[in-house]
């Protein structure tokens, strides 16, 4: 049975898998377009976590390691690879325990970090620290205030010291501190799960501050508004239970009657894969059991975003509040060894699976999810990037982001297939999930992962719409499902060419089991 969708498709509930060596026919029609999938559904997260910042990021302008600032040279080529379009920062948790004055200025307040290990908070990597690195790797801010512990003055006065143009005394000690500029903030974030470790609030406790907040947390550079304005974004859902869809009501209930007074641009969602809590999977020497029950937990994704879409359609037809899927991404047990507040876990081919899954959701949403950002950017959690000292490399998840980098600012194009089944045990998933999109250039891109990690998938594509020779791009695989990249073997798990001629406008592939493949047809 093939059934029909407007943008890239994952098919759940088929009744037969295709046998071994059976083609699985898509379908594409590139003169259909549909939503935008914007660059910023690519965006990171960096956090004040174990070693995301410091080792990660900063290892100070006095450092042996290559740096320019401060600032790692190797992870910056890195991220300027993947073309970062936003980084969320200072967190997290630690964002509503931040207190911006403590890290600017020649004199900074060592301070303890009580979420994450309890470990010294040095405060040498800051708001000026955060710019130029953010500015090195070419992507924007999204900075988090503190609602949880700080007050609207702070945060008001942290926003004006960043952006505002004229002299003021805060822009004249902005500029004191070396940047005489005013910055670009693009997103705030109103706090952060405020539902929790930001504060225990309810949702018309947070409500009410969240208004305030808006209201006088302002932007106070004229040449960032309007079309440049910096986009507020609200704390929404952390699951689907009815906690967090009544959070949802709540917020988008009052926006739809807000005044002129306070705007809301997005509403946050957090949703980690993590099966049971306190996360117990393990990240590295697993096998197929484990491999098939987090793919199970990830695609559920696909039914909270639905939940809160619906809820936010009912107050918002008109989209014009974005959900952004600010926390995502794998949790696994940590390292053995490592600090458990430190959140230290390897990357494996599962993970590159598993964030090319939740990339093609949200795609398949863009009308709505319009930015998202994996947890986290480096050594903690599902991360681009593991550093040791002077060592750095990059892990599976890294190279999806890679492949994906022509998605973003695409444009949709429809898909059909049937994606058949998977079946592990007791559990079934979706045999293949794919993508399509045009580029700004008209070029046509293809997303397919095989998730069998056993079985081959015999592609039979057919193209209308569009005249192609050939199709040529990358496919992402390894030995096994819990194959990693280490700093003495980094290349056990990186993408590898592929290409395929085209016939009467029909591509036939064999994708290897357990692969993610992105192909561009060639006209």
């Amino acid at each position: 049975m093939m059934r029909p969708f407007l943008v890239g498709i994952v098919l759940l509930g088929l009744n037969l898998a295709p046998l071994s060596g059976q083609k699985i026919e898509l379908s594409i029609d590139a003169s259909r377009t549909g939503a935008k999938i914007d660059r910023n559904l690519f965006g990171q997260f960096a956090e004040h976590l174990g070693h995301g910042i410091y080792d990660g990021i900063w290892v100070g302008p006095d450092s042996s390691i290559p740096n320019t600032r401060g600032i790692r040279n190797d992870v910056v080529a890195a991220l300027k690879a993947i073309k970062v379009p936003n980084v969320r920062w200072p967190g997290g948790c630690f964002a509503d325990e931040y207190h911006w004055r403590k890290g600017v200025g020649p004199q900074r307040a060592v301070t303890l970090n009580p979420n994450w290990g309890g470990v010294i908070e040095p405060n040498t990597f800051g708001t000026h620290e955060f710019m130029d690195f953010l500015d090195q790797i070419g992507a924007d801010a999204y900075v988090s205030v503190n609602v949880g512990s700080g007050t609207p003055q702070e945060a008001a006065e942290w926003s004006e010291y960043m952006t505002a143009a004229q002299p003021t005394t805060l822009a004249k000690e902005r500029a004191a501190n070396g940047h005489p500029a005013p910055y670009k903030v693009a997103s705030l974030g109103i706090g952060n799960e405020s539902w929790d470790c930001g504060g225990n609030m309810t949702p018309d406790y947070y409500l009410s501050q969240m208004k305030i907040y808006s209201r006088f947390v302002r932007n106070f550079n004229p040449a960032q508004q309007d079309k440049q304005q910096m986009l507020k974004v609200a704390v929404g859902p952390g699951g689907g239970d009815p906690r967090w869809t009544e959070w949802t009501d709540a917020i988008m209930k009052a926006y739809q009657h807000h005044t002129w007074s306070w705007d809301i641009n997005g509403l946050s969602m957090h949703s980690y894969t993590v099966v049971k809590w306190p996360p117990a999977f393990a990240s590295v020497g697993f096998g197929e059991t484990e491999y098939a029950q987090i793919l199970k937990s990830t695609l559920e994704m696909e039914n909270l975003i639905n939940t809160h879409s619906s809820i936010m359609d009912k107050y918002d037809p008109e989209k014009k509040v974005a959900l952004i899927v600010d926390e995502w991404g794998s949790w696994y047990a940590p390292l053995p060894g490592s600090n458990p507040g430190f959140l230290v876990q390897q990357n494996s081919l599962r993970d590159a699976i598993l964030a090319a899954l939740n990339l093609n959701i949200f795609a398949r949403h863009a009308d709505r999810v319009r930015g998202s950002n994996i947890a986290q950017m480096i050594n903690v959690l599902q991360a681009m990037i593991m550093t040791d000292k002077e060592k750095m490399v990059l892990t599976p998840t890294y190279y999806v982001y890679k492949m994906y980098v022509p998605f973003q600012d695409s444009t949709f194009v429809p898909v059909t297939f049937d994606a058949g089944h998977y079946t592990h045990d007791d559990i079934s998933l979706p045999r293949v999930d794919a993508i399509a999109a045009k580029d700004k250039a008209g070029k046509l891109w293809l997303e397919i992962t095989n998730v069998d990690p056993n079985q081959p998938a015999e592609i039979e594509l057919k193209i209308a719409g569009v005249t192609g020779k050939s199709a040529t791009g990358e496919t992402l695989t390894a030995p096994r499902v819990d194959s990693v990249n280490t700093f003495d073997a980094p290349s056990a798990v990186v993408p590898k060419p592929i290409s395929s001629r085209l016939q009467d406008n029909k591509l036939t592939l064999k994708l290897e089991p357990k692969s993610v493949t992105v192909l561009s047809v060639e006209q």
